[in-house]
C-alpha cells in the first residue's frame, strides 16, 4: 500500500494506521466466517 506523504501532517503514523487496519480487515473476515458457521448450525440443529 503507497501512501503519498509529501501533504501529510508530520503526528500521523501512517505505519500504525496501516497496521490497524490490516488487523480491522482480518478480525472482520473471522467474525464474518463465524456467524456464517453459526448461521450453519443453527439451520441443521434447529430446523
Amino acid at each position: 500500500m503507497n501512501i503519498d506523504m509529501s501533504k501529510a501532517h508530520p503526528a500521523m503514523d501512517y505505519d500504525q494506521h496501516v497496521d490497524t487496519y490490516k488487523g480491522f480487515l482480518r478480525y472482520s473476515k473471522v467474525g464474518i466466517v463465524l456467524i456464517v458457521l453459526l448461521l450453519a448450525g443453527m439451520y441443521h440443529f434447529l430446523v
